[in-house]
């Protein structure tokens, strides 16, 4: 599903049924895709619950660029996005989030959005080696609250568990949170549970 937005067409893969218990949007990190293994682990658990997922391609990476660019922008085309994802779902409870990058523009468009909650996966803290360049304001900033999901091996850094409602740090995991996936996808569910309108189903 191709999206126009102020600062150029996104596109949606969208899975899960029409009418769902509740709509879970998530987007990537600065140079990756929505194909991301941790992703891909969390909407698996969010279709097991009976949620729809939307999986969004930034503009920016849309159009082939690494870089994201001016944040400003950035927000106002995932708000723009979010607008017609809720116009086809309807009034279902709204969860955002993302990897990295992604993870930034979940927190910071939160409250615009009327989203219920955020999960943050990989949420970069500072750029590596410079811890005094924080981004806690944003994963604080929120307004909602924030599952976060870090590596302890992960050199973007690791949020304090008073940063966000909860913080779960998964041993051996770098940034990429590629080392098991799944683990993400376990971390979400109880946060992704209280939206679901039945019992878990078996995750496909």
């Amino acid at each position: 599903m191709q999206i126009q937005t102020a600062h150029g067409p996104a596109e949606a893969t969208l899975d899960g049924p029409d009418r769902p218990a509740f709509l879970l949007v998530l987007t990537h990190g600065s140079n990756g895709g929505v194909d991301a293994p941790d992703l891909l682990a969390v909407r698996d658990v969010a279709l097991g619950l009976d949620g729809a997922v939307a999986r969004v391609m930034q503009p920016f990476r849309l159009a082939g660029r690494r870089a994201p660019g001016s944040a400003v922008k950035q927000d106002e085309a995932w708000l723009d996005v979010v607008g017609v994802l809720r116009e086809r779902y309807g009034d279902v409870p709204l969860v955002q989030g993302g990897r990295s990058n992604g993870a930034r523009v979940a927190c910071r468009t939160a409250t615009a959005v009327g989203a219920a909650g955020v999960i943050a996966l990989a949420f970069p803290l500072h750029p590596p080696g410079k811890p005094e360049k924080t981004r806690v304001d944003e994963l604080r900033g929120a307004g909602v609250e924030v599952l976060v999901v870090n590596g302890d091996r992960d050199p973007f850094g690791v949020p304090d568990a008073a940063d966000a409602a909860h913080v779960e740090v998964l041993p051996g995991e770098r940034h990429d949170l590629n080392k098991n996936p799944a683990e993400a996808g376990r971390a979400a569910e109880p946060w992704l549970r209280r939206w679901a309108a039945a019992p878990a189903r078996t995750a496909r």
